[in-house]
């Protein structure tokens, strides 16, 4: 999910979208009820990385190949792993609701089955043993909010919904193609939480990403935290999309920086550059040394409503600049597909009307591929203290560890910036990483428009 007033624009779109864009007659859905894949031996994953060492990539399954499915990821995963990301994120899995329908993958009917549209069970299992044996974590989205209204749950257990004063079951945030779950009901959270568990061991997955982990209560996260960290020999990467401080608490590893990101657009469209600094301690101001916040410069929901990060940021080298401060700023860094080839069209979710067309595009690949790179070896970028330096053109920060500094600095301005060093920066000889020359720095340096250095000292 997005910041509310995006995410209702996008949501009015979508209902008046979805007159046109009507479904055909769907294959009945693989649910975990009724499915006769013979069961799989799991051994769990050993190379799930520490969570400061995580780059993830965002796989939107039905925009992410031809064919729109598992089979399509796993295709292409030789592919995400030259990039130089470990782990990949991929996008709700589970059938979608018919009734109130804008055929959002947000809106599910059965918490354990698989869209048909994307494949079968054994297809997953496929998908993520493949990439285990490239060294790949796979994490999934989870829905715990509300589910489609057609749900069999709402029948069922009508009590595990929220109800208003005449008993009818409401929306959530006027996201009208779902209903809001009952979290003071105890039976409905252990069936979130059994799900969960079921992907663990079914499917040998890695973790959750949990959409709109701030609508339910923190108390549930305590619950489900620890029944999932009590799976035994299963290390797990969960990801809160909320920017709820206490989802730090709770035990998860990191919070969604929703704030951060907007923060980081106004900067580009002129606002003190500073304002970084304070914003990015905000958001990390419950986290421990482990926890990390995830920046992104596009995610499905940004590229979706607001376009392509050039679109968003203004032109390449400025998302490129963006991507940087995003990354290096104590955060674990996002790439969403296709933006490593700077993909010149934006995928209109939920209606995926045009595919990524794997168009090579070498200069852009291999600028991300660096910066990846770079992130991967360097452990003061990926575990270094922070210390921030940004004046109200540039972004500046240092993050050392006892063995290295790295220093960073990013000219957001669509113009021409001398950066004046603070005391300690001043008459300092550096490496920089990039060009593999070494560096003097004087009192000051000049930063090119939408340009950014990063520099190394042992």
């Amino acid at each position: 999910m997005i910041n509310f007033t995006t995410r209702l624009t996008l949501v009015v779109m979508l209902h008046v979208l979805v007159a046109c864009n009507a479904n055909s007659i769907k294959p009945k859905a693989e649910s975990s009820l009724s499915s006769t894949n013979t069961a799989q031996a799991i051994v769990p994953f050993d190379g799930v990385p520490d969570p400061r060492d995580a780059v993830i990539y965002q796989v939107n399954i039905r925009a992410f190949s031809q064919q729109g499915n598992f089979k399509g990821v796993e295709a292409r995963l030789d592919n995400i792993k030259a990039l130089g990301v470990n782990v990949i994120y991929l996008m709700p899995i589970y059938p979608i609701g018919e009734l109130k329908s804008v055929n959002s993958p947000y809106s599910m009917t059965d918490y354990q089955g698989i869209n048909p549209e994307f494949g079968s069970l054994a297809d997953l299992r496929s998908l993520i043993q493949s990439a285990h044996e490239r060294k790949l974590s796979v994490i999934m989205d989870f829905i715990p909010n509300h589910t489609a209204w057609d749900h069999p749950w709402l029948l069922n257990h009508p009590d595990w919904y929220v109800r208003d004063e005449t008993g009818t079951p409401v929306s959530p945030h006027g996201w009208l193609d779902v209903v809001q779950l009952d979290f003071a009901n105890q039976a409905m959270r252990q069936s979130l939480i059994d799900a969960m568990k079921y992907w663990v061991t079914t499917a040998n997955i890695d973790g959750f990403r949990f959409d709109y982990s701030d609508g339910p209560a923190v108390d549930f996260w305590y619950q489900a935290v620890a029944e999932l960290r009590a799976i035994k020999n299963h290390k797990l990467l969960l990801l809160a999309e909320g920017s709820r401080n206490k989802n730090f608490q709770a035990g998860v590893d990191y919070n969604f920086g929703f704030g951060f990101f907007d923060r980081l657009k106004d900067v580009f469209h002129g606002e003190p550059a500073n304002i970084i600094d304070s914003w990015q301690a905000q958001e990390n101001e419950l986290a421990n040394d482990n926890q990390r916040v995830i920046r992104y410069t596009t995610n499905h929901d940004v590229n979706g409503a607001e376009g392509t990060p050039e679109q968003v940021f203004g032109n390449h080298e400025a998302a490129m600049t963006a991507f940087v401060i995003a990354a290096y700023i104590r955060s674990t860094p996002m790439i969403y597909n296709g933006q490593e080839i700077a993909l010149a069209y934006s995928l209109k979710f939920p209606f995926t009307n045009e595919n990524i067309k794997w168009q090579k595009n070498e200069t852009v690949l291999a600028e991300y591929t660096q910066l990846i790179e770079i992130f991967n070896q360097h452990e003061a970028l990926r575990r270094g203290s922070l210390v921030t330096h940004s004046s109200k053109d540039i972004v500046a920060l240092t993050r050392a560890t006892a063995e290295e500094t790295m220093m960073v600095l990013a000219n957001p301005r669509d113009f021409t910036v001398e950066y004046v060093l603070p005391d300690n920066l001043k008459n300092t000889h550096w490496q920089d990483v990039q060009q593999n020359q070494k560096v003097t720095l004087a009192s000051s340096i000049t930063l090119v428009p939408h340009s950014y250095k990063i520099l190394h000292q042992k």
